[in-house]
C-alpha cells in the first residue's frame, strides 16, 4: 500500500517546526487518549513554544525526520536512527511514527516507514496496549521481542525486525 497521490514525503525542516509540534501534539492525543492518563496528555500543551523550538533546534541539527504533507498541511512524521539499546541486533531505530487519526488505514504511516527504514533491520518501542500500533507494525515484520521498559506515561514494549 502507498501514500494517496496527494501526499508528499519529505525530510523535515527547521521552518516546519510549529507545525511539526502542533502535529506531534494532536498525534498524541489521536494515539494515547484512553491508554494514558490524561495529565501527560495535558501537560504537553503547557507550554508549546518551548517545544517549537526544540522541534526547530532537531530540525537544525539533523536530517532523521521525515514528514508527510498533504493538501491540507502535515499529516504524518518519522524520526530514525542509530539505535540507543545495547543489546539488539540492528544499529537502526525507528524513534517516532505518528499520521493523524483521520488519515489512519490510508497508507501514510507504511509510506513514511518505507521512507525513512526501507527493509533494513530496525526495532522500536510502542506503548503496551496501543494495539492499533502493534497491529501495524506486525503488518512491517516487527515483533515483540519481550524487553519492557517503564515510563512516567506507562509501560514500552519493544518490537524487533530482521531485514528483508
Amino acid at each position: 500500500m502507498s501514500a494517496p497521490a496527494e501526499i508528499t514525503v519529505r525530510p523535515a525542516v527547521p521552518e516546519d517546526a510549529e507545525r511539526l509540534t502542533d502535529l506531534h501534539l494532536d498525534c498524541w492525543d489521536d494515539a494515547y487518549t484512553g491508554l494514558i492518563d490524561q495529565r501527560f496528555l495535558d501537560e504537553r500543551r503547557a507550554d508549546v513554544p518551548s517545544r517549537v523550538e526544540k522541534w526547530r533546534r532537531i530540525l537544525a541539527e539533523n536530517d532523521n525526520t521525515l514528514v508527510a504533507e498533504g493538501p491540507d498541511g502535515l499529516i504524518g512524521f518519522v524520526s530514525s536512527g542509530p539505535g540507543r539499546d545495547n543489546d539488539v541486533d540492528t544499529d537502526t531505530e525507528l524513534w517516532a511514527l505518528y499520521v493523524r487519526a483521520g488519515h489512519w488505514g490510508e497508507g501514510v504511516g507504511y509510506a513514511l516507514l518505507e521512507t525513512a527504514i526501507d527493509d533494513r533491520a530496525a526495532y522500536l518501542w510502542v506503548l503496551h496496549g496501543n494495539e492499533r500500533a502493534i497491529r501495524f507494525y506486525e503488518r512491517q515484520g516487527f515483533r515483540l521481542d519481550g524487553t519492557r521498559d517503564e515510563h512516567d506515561e506507562g509501560l514500552h514494549v519493544r518490537m524487533v525486525r530482521a531485514g528483508r
